[in-house]
């Protein structure tokens, strides 16, 4: 059963260890855990719906709840205070596009505004209805989650844009074939979804992002259906499929998606190596980018976030004499982890890692072999579920991410760290701060950062705090040429700094295809284009 109030599977736990516990302690103080509201507290919350019954569509006050919320921080706050604050007021649930386009037609009989929903995963806000005098209808895509054709001859696959990526990673696998697209949320996040939103998966660096892997597909909107055909290249004028990615809602409802696959790989492996300080390891992973090296996927963490990972991991007998070894072979105090992965034919692999190895070694790399890549493949997908565990200790912890060119990313990733480190240093707390590269191209790279920190004696400081974190991180961001999203989207969160990387004339034609696809402005107010 799926957490009504956060993340995942209610019976997956990821606990923080005491290792862990004495590290955030002695770097943030001392826990404050706030107290969780039960689900019959919110559903005394939940209040009639404004629209009426309809075949396609429920009222039911726990499916409202579960579609009421992403996994924002702010949306953690909300659900485990219990202040939820707005809820839809019907969830939609189609099965084929006809269906899709029978409830956008009522949505128009009834004034309502709709949501599509695919995972519910956002993380920016794109999800969330707000407070409006039109009732809300929030689409559920859900039902529409099967592999639909498999064209084995052009290696193009049609999928159902609910299809979560373990339902497409098993249908493709069940014929031989995978998208290779892993974001982090893959255990819940939806095909769709990772159109809408420009979304990166973690072996990008083989499959590519999933602009891509996009052939083509239909959106549904309130002035037609687009359509849009599979070419593996086209001159003819500007690619509508550009109107689709990253449309987070706005323009239509995507209500089928082909994608482009590939055969089963003969091997994968992922291989941990540390490099002696920051300097080395950025020229490193440059280096190994623009060498076109293929390899499957390259994530680089900062000096904090090694010693944070390593704090964190468990085992401390074990990763104490991993740290004697290591400065015994000169990457000590300073050192920086990579992990990278080699996926494809056996031959091919052992000459990537060969060549690997070569280059790593100019920069001073010590290669510790599979294990640590093997526990960090095992583990990739269970890293949203320690939010968990931090909460229950007391700990508030959130993300951000950017993208900018190899010459700006240390400038870059220092401002933003910067900015969250002391954001609130007025308020006599500490913020712990650290960053990873996640995606490498030979023109730049992607910068995640987490940032942790205690939520303060009531869910109204906890939330002011994340306020004040983020807008500074989002300035830094705009103020020093990153992107305001690499992978997440823009949603509610991002959508107030669009225009300083857009400009006027940019943002002035999105919010024109907007009117163009929905003259009533009823798909995802709010969502990408400030209202």
């Amino acid at each position: 059963m799926r957490r009504w109030n956060g993340w995942g599977d209610e019976r997956t736990e990821v606990h923080l260890p005491d290792a862990g516990a004495a590290f955030l302690a002695a770097r943030l103080g001392p826990g404050q855990p706030l107290a969780d509201a039960s689900l019959a507290e919110v559903l005394a919350q939940v209040p009639p719906s404004r629209l009426p019954e309809h075949p396609l569509i429920t009222r039911d006050a726990e499916t409202r709840v579960r579609h009421a919320r992403g996994q924002s921080l702010p949306d953690w706050l909300a659900m485990r205070s219990g202040a939820f604050g707005v809820f839809p007021d019907a969830v939609g649930l189609p099965e084929t596009p006809a269906q899709i386009r029978a409830l956008l037609d009522w949505a128009r009989q009834q004034d309502a505004v709709v949501i599509p929903y695919g995972g519910g995963t956002s993380v920016a806000g794109h999800i969330n209805p707000a407070a409006s005098p039109r009732p809300v209808l929030t689409l559920s895509l859900a039902r529409m989650n099967q592999l639909l054709d498999l064209d084995e001859e052009s290696r193009i696959a049609t999928f159902g844009p609910g299809a979560n990526g373990p339902q497409v990673e098993a249908q493709l696998r069940a014929r031989g074939y995978t998208l290779g697209h892993f974001p982090q949320s893959w255990e819940l996040s939806t095909l769709g979804g990772w159109v809408a939103s420009r979304s990166s998966g973690q072996q990008s660096l083989r499959y590519g992002r999933i602009e891509q892997l996009f052939a083509g597909g239909t959106l549904e909107t309130f002035a037609g259906s687009l359509q849009l055909p599979t070419f593996p290249a086209s001159a003819a004028g500007p690619d509508l499929r550009e109107l689709v990615l990253g449309s987070e809602g706005r323009f239509g409802v995507i209500s089928e998606v082909r994608v482009r696959v590939s055969p089963l790989a003969e091997q994968e492996r992922f291989y941990a190596v540390f490099l002696p300080d920051w300097p080395r390891a950025l020229a490193g992973v440059r280096a190994l980018a623009q060498a076109r090296i293929p390899l499957s996927m390259l994530r680089l963490s900062n000096t904090i976030e090694t010693e944070t990972q390593l704090a964190l991991a468990g085992h401390p007998r074990q990763i104490a004499l991993l740290e004697r070894y290591l400065a015994l072979r000169g990457a000590g105090a300073g050192k920086c982890l990579l992990t990278f992965g080699v996926t494809g034919e056996r031959r091919q692999n052992a000459l990537s890692l060969r060549q690997t190895r070569r280059l790593l070694k100019r920069f001073g790399a010590v290669f510790t072999g599979t294990l640590l890549g093997r526990k960090w493949a095992e583990g990739r997908f269970r890293f949203p579920y320690l939010r968990h565990g931090l909460w229950s200790a007391g700990y508030a912890v959130d993300t951000l991410e950017t993208a900018t060119d190899w010459g700006n990313v240390d400038a870059l990733a220092q401002a933003v760290e910067d900015s969250l480190r002391h954001g609130l240093a007025d308020q006599g707390e500490r913020v712990h701060v650290f960053t990873h590269l996640s995606h490498v191209y030979g023109q730049g790279s992607s910068l995640y950062t987490t940032y942790l920190f205690r939520p303060g004696p009531d869910y109204a400081t906890a939330l002011a705090r994340w306020r004040v974190l983020k807008h500074a991180a989002s300035q830094a961001i705009a103020r020093h040429s990153g992107t305001i999203s690499h992978q997440h989207g823009v949603g509610r969160d991002h959508a107030p700094y669009l225009e300083h990387e857009k400009g006027p004339l940019g943002l002035a034609a999105l919010r024109s295809l907007a009117r163009h696809f929905d003259p009533d402005q009823r798909l995802a107010p709010g969502v990408l284009l400030e209202d």
